[in-house]
């Protein structure tokens, strides 16, 4: 979900190629899983399973992607989700229900053969669970990609990185990293290429948005940002009914943050979540280095564990000369 506010964000979201990218990008784990899960699919929505019925579609995800990024000259490295502050519950619950409820809709819509439905629901059931998150750091332990254990919000820690020089870039679909403070958003990183939607193939590319260039050219603080974020509605707090973003600019430059809420939210106190944004917690306890991938270790996870196909898998692994009798990857690091 994220903070709704890509209307205003319009003229700063610039294309960039993946020439560009080369450096250390701090990915928001849970979007980039979840964006995994829900992409990659068959046509009738079921994800990738192995012969014993677990998910994985997230592993396929991290194996060919991160392997494209080390070609790429980019080093990356996941950040996790922690214990959510209280006040994301409400955020939390809803998630749960629209997943149950797509769910439902999924097994209805393929029981009377409409696959295009079908995977549309199938997507939106996507969860990010326990068996996913473990995998998913064995795998990345395996190609020698450093992940970093956030105590809150992974986002909140990647903006961090990036703010401390520790990362180059955040990369997420949602832009509450900025909210967060996080200099440079790259999104589209884990989707780009070639995709069906509606029914049609479209090309996604990423995109960069530099924070200092959407507060310099909306003329506002991050303070504000956040405050039109709060009124928006952001994964913390229910916005403002009838408030999008252009109106909740308005709001704030005007100065009525806090009569707007008064008047609309009155028993809503926006103190938390404004500091949750502006001093969210985050570590320091991490250590970023990046290892030649065990390619034996992969093949025996994912070929005698997940039944991946090991021709796939050798594939995969080629692109980087980590295969028997060539190169590893030290000339990258």
């Amino acid at each position: 979900m994220g903070v709704d506010i890509r209307d205003i964000l319009i003229p700063y979201k610039k294309p960039v190629g993946w020439e560009t990218l080369a450096g250390v990008a701090a990915v928001d784990a849970h979007n980039a899983l979840y964006q995994f899960l829900s992409i990659i699919r068959q046509p009738d929505g079921t994800p990738l399973m192995d012969s014993r019925g677990r998910i994985t579609s997230h592993l396929s995800g991290i194996l060919f992607r991160v392997l494209n990024f080390l070609e790429l000259g980019i080093r990356p490295v996941f950040v996790f989700d922690g214990t959510p502050p209280e006040f994301k519950g409400a955020t939390i619950a809803e998630r749960k229900e629209i997943r149950r409820e797509a769910g439902a809709k999924w097994e209805e819509a393929r029981a009377r053969g409409d696959m295009a439905e079908a995977r549309k629901h199938a997507q939106a059931s996507s969860r990010v669970d326990e068996f996913v998150i473990a995998s998913s750091k064995e795998l990345l332990g395996l190609l020698g990609i450093p992940w970093v254990q956030a105590p809150s919000e992974g986002e909140a820690q990647a903006a961090s990185m990036v703010a401390q020089g520790n990362a180059t870039y955040a990369v997420s679909q949602d832009y509450d990293l900025l909210l967060f403070g996080a200099p440079v958003l790259v999104r589209n990183l884990t989707v780009s290429g070639k995709r069906k939607v509606r029914g049609r193939t479209i090309t996604v590319n990423p995109e960069k948005v530099l924070l200092k260039e959407v507060l310099d050219g909306l003329k506002l603080t991050r303070e504000q940002l956040i405050e039109i974020g709060i009124l928006v509605g952001t994964d913390f707090n229910e916005g403002v009914r009838g408030i999008g973003p252009k109106k909740a600019i308005q709001a704030v430059t005007e100065g009525k943050f806090g009569e707007t809420l008064k008047e609309k939210l009155p028993d809503f106190d926006p103190a938390p979540v404004m500091e949750f944004f502006e001093k969210p917690p985050v570590t320091d306890d991490y250590s970023l280095s990046w290892k030649p991938v065990n390619a034996e270790g992969v093949r025996t996870m994912l070929c005698d564990g997940f039944d991946f196909s090991r021709e796939r898998v050798d594939s995969a692994l080629e692109k980087v000369k980590v295969t028997a009798g060539q190169k590893t990857l030290d000339r990258w690091f």
